[in-house]
């Protein structure tokens, strides 16, 4: 049986003899050959993807196309499906826009657009979208093209498991431009009706929908006018629930770490990933207090508990909104309360084991909370709301038996305090202390 190291080393064997073969066959034969690739792709880690898509490979694959040895339509079933895996894994891959492939991208976006007659629509996406999957810096005259072009595709209305693809692939790419400037004329009709359509229809994958949330969360922190409408208008904390609800139910949760997974069921947990990591952008910013947060707080609560034992990545995922929405003091410690965060929070500090990251995290969430309840309003009625949640908030503890663990976290409040915020390393001992008292 092949250890990691040697399956990661396997994958980029075969990946490498597969991709040199590419230039001897036919067309037909190249793009069965394309399939085989793309097969090895799915199965590739971060590091295997940086240790092949580099500047090299894409100008590699420049010359294939330009000395006829690669169509662009191989080429793009490729590099989309390459895309897709490296933006679904999270992999920052900078080479792509240094590379001669890149240039020819871009002339043939710009020339594609151009044209008034003979248009070919499926070629303009496509490029469209490899450009966007593999691209981080866009220049404003390929924004202009690009968002309207894949605002198009996404929002087309079939629901054949093809088109659904098609969408979904045309979200994604649109997902990846993050905070780059665009005016709302360009994009907030189209992407508005979308998400509209779905609310009503629900006929889009967990992963076209969610990438519409982003693309359009991006755009939010450019602009604060469009809070309203995320917030009331496509109800965004409702939305969340219902989606990392739904996409909680896909996962085995019992599953331990080497368990074979179908690559159904990972790319659901790859989105609901997503879906938490979207979540802490807007909490980290929102200016509109929603009572919807209290669901979406659950939901949050509850991925935690069933991550908590076999999929510890989620569960520090878990621990980003809520840290991020304690923080933000437009969400009520209440509502954190009530959706069961703080509960969650303290289960974790018992926990046998505590890693230093979930430590830090945890302890960012109690520090946040202690100040704020401790902060006295000048407004009674308000006053009186903040002394009735830190008496729930103390029952909560005495319930659970936190109240050791507590009484020794206010004690080495301060120096807590120093050593998270001055971004000093956690000592071990901390950790130790805190799971032991």
């Amino acid at each position: 049986m092949l250890s990691k190291d040697g399956m990661e080393k396997d994958n980029t064997k075969k990946f490498n003899e597969l991709f040199s073969e590419l230039e001897h066959y036919d067309e037909d034969k190249q793009r069965k050959k394309i399939g085989e690739t793309n097969e090895i792709i799915d199965g590739m880690n971060e590091e295997e993807f940086r240790s092949i898509f580099k500047s090299e490979l894409f100008d590699k694959i420049d010359k294939m196309i330009e000395e006829k040895k690669m169509s662009i339509e191989n080429t793009i079933l490729l590099l989309k499906h390459a895309g897709c895996c490296v933006k679904l894994k999270n992999v920052f891959i900078p080479s792509f826009g240094k590379s001669s492939l890149a240039n020819r991208f871009e002339k043939m976006i710009i020339k594609e657009e151009k044209k008034k007659e003979e248009k070919n629509e499926k070629l303009f996406v496509d490029l469209c979208e490899c450009y966007l999957l593999f691209h981080f810096d866009f220049s404003s005259e390929l924004i202009s093209i690009c968002v309207p072009c894949l605002l198009k595709a996404a929002s087309k209305k079939e629901e054949s498991e093809e088109n659904q693809k098609e969408v979904e692939m045309a979200l994604l790419a649109l997902s990846e431009m993050g905070y780059c400037e665009m005016k709302q004329e360009q994009f907030l009709k189209e992407i508005t009706e979308i998400i509209k359509h779905q609310q009503k229809h629900r006929n889009l994958t967990h992963l076209a929908y969610q990438s519409a949330w982003l693309f359009f969360m991006y755009r939010f922190f450019k602009d604060r006018n469009l809070e309203d409408t995320i917030a009331n208008e496509l109800h965004f904390g409702r939305e969340a629930a219902r989606e990392l609800e739904e996409l909680a139910r896909c996962i085995g949760w019992k599953k331990k770490g080497g368990e074979e997974t179908n690559k159904e069921e990972a790319k659901e947990k790859l989105t609901l990933m997503r879906w938490l990591e979207t979540c802490a952008m807007y909490f980290l910013d929102c200016r509109l207090w929603n009572e919807e947060f209290i669901g979406l707080f659950c939901r949050i609560v509850q991925i935690y508990r069933a991550a908590k034992d076999n999929c510890r990545g989620i569960c520090i995922l878990c621990t980003y909104p809520l840290r991020n929405a304690v923080e933000n003091r437009v969400v009520r410690v209440e509502d954190l309360l009530k959706g069961g965060a703080v509960e969650a929070v303290l289960e974790e500090m018992q926990r046998p084991t505590l890693k230093k990251v979930m430590t830090n995290e945890c302890l960012q969430f109690l520090t946040n909370v202690s100040e704020r309840l401790n902060e006295k309003m000048d407004n009674k009625m308000e006053e009186a709301k903040r002394k009735a949640t830190k008496r729930k908030v103390f029952e909560k503890l005495e319930e659970g038996g936190y109240e050791d663990t507590i009484t020794t976290f206010h004690e080495l409040f301060h120096l807590l305090k120093m050593i998270i915020f001055d971004s000093y390393e956690l000592s071990e001992d901390v950790s130790d202390y805190l799971v032991n008292v």
